[in-house]
């Protein structure tokens, strides 16, 4: 098995983003898994509001499903190679 993590594409064009607005959003996920499209797989199937596609009934994306698009979401393999730096925070605030 291998690591993936997923994150959200910067720079979306307003009104197809899923992550806006930001609230009960998740915005990365590190997966264990066989392939990217498992990964993917994994990361959908846990994921937030933002595979809603809608915020109390008005559209502000045109998709409910941003962690099997990479139009949407990256998902890059984890190794033990790489420069120094956060893999993974998780921080609750409003």
């Amino acid at each position: 098995m291998k690591l993936y993590i997923l994150k959200p594409v910067l720079d979306l064009p307003k009104g197809d983003n899923p992550w806006k607005p930001w609230y009960n959003k998740c915005f990365g996920m590190v997966v264990r898994a066989e392939d990217e499209h498992w990964a993917r797989k994994h990361a959908h199937e846990n994921a937030g509001d933002e595979n809603r596609g809608e915020f109390a009934g008005n559209p502000i994306s045109k998709t409910k499903t941003p962690w099997l698009d990479p139009k949407y979401s990256t998902c890059g393999e984890l190794t033990v190679d790489g420069e120094h730096g956060l893999i993974l925070q998780h921080v609750e605030s409003a």
